[in-house]
């Protein structure tokens, strides 16, 4: 059987994963000197409390000596390596770089999904499917690889003051933005490569409309699926699928708490909306 090989970006702990026969490298985070590995040594919850305090994290890739054990469990069996998208972190070209150094380098092939969170952990639960249907390594890729081309990310920051402490936003403009009250909508470039901005509204309902409008003209309907993320926004996530739920009928809407690496770029509070075309397999 084709073995699955991912990363914490599919909101996977690493017990989580292997309960669903995938073996996950944690993405890890550094904040007030410490540097702890997503799900496995801190939660989000545990993570924001000490952002609240005032402390600005990063995040970064597997370390790649991880990466090289997972691959090297399984010498004689074919692996997909499938990743978080490149351009939004390293963690792609540490896969492949891992791959050249493994025991078994030939048999591993290394996937950017393009995505994150929500669409990357679907992505990779239909490849654990289709490997367990047997199917071989080149027509699991050609599955997930149409797959991957469905996918569609927005983030809605909720915390204007990190975004400044971060230097992710000017002084001026997270002022201006707070006290108007300002909602931001970040959307996944076309290129998959990097974040941009998509719209601004005056409130968080009206920004969830916008979002369906652009997915409406996009002609997502019931055959995708809809996940909302939130950090530590049970509410807004709610409401947001409340929203959704609303403005496209049929929609399979799953709301999903993010990690610490994810709460790294939007901030304590942020949501995303994310877009993925169903396969048949899952149902």
């Amino acid at each position: 059987m084709v073995k699955i090989v991912s990363d914490s970006s599919t909101l996977y702990s690493i017990q989580g994963a292997k309960n669903n026969n995938i073996d996950i490298a944690p993405l890890a985070v550094t904040i007030n000197g410490v540097t702890y590995k997503e799900y496995e040594e801190i939660d989000t919850e545990e993570f924001i409390d000490i952002i609240n305090e005032g402390h600005i994290p990063i995040s970064s890739q597997p370390a790649i000596g991880e990466v090289i054990n997972i691959y090297n469990k399984y010498p004689h069996d074919e692996i997909i390596n499938i990743s978080m998208a490149d351009g939004l972190s390293g963690t792609y070209n540490s896969a492949c770089a891992a791959k050249g150094l493994a025991d078994n380098p030939e048999g591993i092939e290394v996937i950017n999904s393009k995505t994150l969170c929500g669409p990357h952990r679907y992505i990779v639960d239909v490849a654990v499917k289709l490997a367990e249907m047997d199917k071989s390594k080149d027509e699991i890729l050609k599955e997930i690889n149409d797959l991957i081309e469905t996918s569609q990310s927005y983030l809605i920051p909720n915390d204007f003051d990190y975004l400044v402490r971060g230097g992710r936003l000017s002084s001026l403009a997270g002022k201006i933005g707070s006290l108007i009250k300002l909602v931001p909508v970040i959307r996944l470039s076309e290129d998959r490569t990097r974040l941009e901005k998509f719209t601004t509204k005056r409130t968080f309902p009206n920004a969830i409309k916008k979002i369906c409008e652009d997915l409406i003209k996009s002609l997502v309907d019931s055959n995708y699926k809809i996940y909302v993320a939130h950090a530590c926004r049970e509410d807004l996530a709610n409401k947001a699928k409340e929203i959704i739920l609303e403005s496209i009928e049929g929609l399979e809407v799953e709301i999903k708490k993010l990690g610490p690496v994810f709460t790294t770029q939007g901030g304590p509070g942020c949501i995303a909306i994310q877009v993925i075309k169903k396969h048949s397999i899952l149902g």
